[in-house]
């Protein structure tokens, strides 16, 4: 294909009375292709261009309905072109095949391109050291980790500095503010600076999770404000503005999901063992941004003396069932609390009861709501005085420690009627809070094992017989007989 500066060429060496084999040579052209531009008088392009054809070959299929297509793109210019498409085909039945879909396609393009509305335009932003934060929660379910071969659904408080990229984050289990100032906490004291703004999306989830909104941005601004950081939200429906955290979302959990593969498992041992595998990742991330985080680092404010506690003070009263109601879900407390008001601490994974200024214990905190979570050492000696209560208790499904409690209860049931069942249970259920779960759980399994009769009977019998319950988990190691290594010693000497 001969170019526009080929035939300039051409025009200026015939114009400085070269002759026409010369003139091509120059040119890099054949002599027939450069007589016949020199007859032209035209440069590619322009011959090009009067090539193009400007003309329709064939009718254009949506001429009649082009107008009614162009109001439904101005009422809503999201609108689809293969819904309008399957539009005109039930409207037009038999007119409109599915082969002119991309004919359709292509049209609206162009008219969306040359005649609809403008589209949104986004301004890259100039980042500068030491001013702004970005966080977010990220979902972390599709990676398919697990947890000495559990599942493990849980989310990251992914936190970056949006001049440097330096990022880090933390394990958590729900969008609370619990796990936001847990999260925001960290990556401050880790970073070992405040930066001059923080910026977040809308935090509707932990906004509508809280009882009370107003509430939960009063103590979301005391956060900011004890360390001294301005607070920032995006726009309704603007994910854009919180960019970089939403581009290092995708770019992290690729990375993971790399080093996951490379590791050859996406198992854990436990949870730690996770968690030092995510340091190490943010590490390796973070060990190309030295340079600017070093920048970054300089403009960084101070922080404050010591950290807020993370976690929700809630004042509660203890029902007559004996339990708690935390951010829509149910725990148990010990039946003396009953009708007295206790102190809840909630952190983002766990949650502390106090009586005064007595600590009674920790909890392990449900996710979601609408759970459960009741210990029969909190109730049994009731349930021992109404044991025809069990057979319909709401939460008695939390009241089999384990698998072995369950078929015991199935054994009872079937070996007698229901209410001596209950009653068989409830008395081992009492021997477990009284004595010790596992030696109990050990016994039901050495009953069920030999066929012997299911009984609390016979599961006291087996707890306080002369001859020791042997656990599964005992092991034993006899003693080392450490006069062997003397010997050994001895012959070295002699042979020495």
């Amino acid at each position: 294909m001969i170019t526009d500066n080929q035939w300039r060429k051409l025009m200026k060496n015939l114009g400085d009375g070269e002759t026409l084999e010369v003139a091509a040579l120059r040119s890099g052209m054949d002599v027939k292709t450069a007589r016949k531009f020199r007859g032209l008088g035209k440069s590619p392009c322009e011959l090009r261009a009067e090539s193009t054809r400007t003309w329709r070959t064939r009718k254009d299929p949506f001429e009649e309905v082009w107008e009614q297509i162009k109001s439904f793109l101005r009422n809503n210019s999201g609108i689809e072109a293969k819904t309008l498409f399957e539009y005109l085909q039930r409207e037009n039945p038999g007119y409109f095949q599915d082969g002119q879909l991309r004919t359709f396609q292509r049209k609206i393009k162009h008219w969306r391109a040359t005649e609809g509305p403008s589209r949104e335009v986004f301004f890259p932003q100039v980042h500068k050291p030491g001013r702004l934060s970005q966080s977010d929660f990220t979902h972390m379910g599709s990676l398919g980790i697990t947890i000495a071969g559990v599942f493990f659904d849980h989310l990251i408080y992914h936190f970056v500095l949006t001049y440097s990229n330096w990022e880090t984050g933390s394990i958590c289990f729900s969008e609370s503010f619990e796990g936001l100032s847990e999260g925001l906490q960290k990556a401050l004291w880790k970073l070992g600076g405040v930066p001059e703004a923080h910026q977040t999306d809308r935090l509707s989830t932990a906004v509508n999770k809280a009882d009370n909104p107003e509430e939960f941005t009063r103590r979301y601004q005391a956060l900011l404000s004890h360390y001294g950081i301005r607070g920032q939200k995006t726009q309704p429906a603007s994910p854009n503005e919180n960019g970089d955290i939403e581009q290092r979302h995708h770019r992290f959990k690729r990375a993971l999901d790399q080093a996951l593969m490379l590791r050859g498992s996406r198992d854990f041992t436990s949870k730690r063992e996770y968690m030092n595998f995510l340091e190490d990742l943010f590490s390796q991330l973070n060990s190309n941004r030295k340079d600017r985080f070093m920048e970054e680092q300089s403009a960084l404010g101070s922080l404050p003396l010591k950290q807020l506690p993370a976690c929700t003070r809630l004042d509660l009263r203890v029902g007559p069932s004996s339990t708690i109601r935390v951010k829509h879900n149910v725990y148990s407390v010990h039946s003396r609390l009953i009708r007295e008001k206790v102190t809840v601490k909630l952190y983002a994974d766990y949650l502390d009861v106090w009586y005064g200024q007595k600590f009674i214990e920790t909890m392990p905190r449900l996710r979601g709501s609408g759970k459960h979570r009741i210990q029969y050492r909190h109730i049994i000696d009731w349930l021992i005085r109404k044991p025809g209560a069990f057979e319909n208790y709401r939460y008695r499904s939390d009241l089999f420690p384990g698998i072995r409690f369950r078929m015991a209860y199935d054994e009872l049931k079937r070996c007698h009627t229901d209410s001596m069942a209950n009653k068989e249970y409830l008395k081992i259920l009492q021997l477990a809070a009284m004595e010790n779960e596992a030696a109990v759980d050990d016994a039901l399994r050495l009953i069920l094992n030999k066929g012997m009769m299911m009984s609390a009977g016979t599961v006291e019998e087996l707890l306080f017989s002369t001859r020791e319950t042997v656990l599964a988990t005992d092991v034993e190691i006899a003693p080392v007989a450490l006069d062997v290594y003397d010997s050994l010693l001895e012959g070295a000497q002699v042979m020495a």
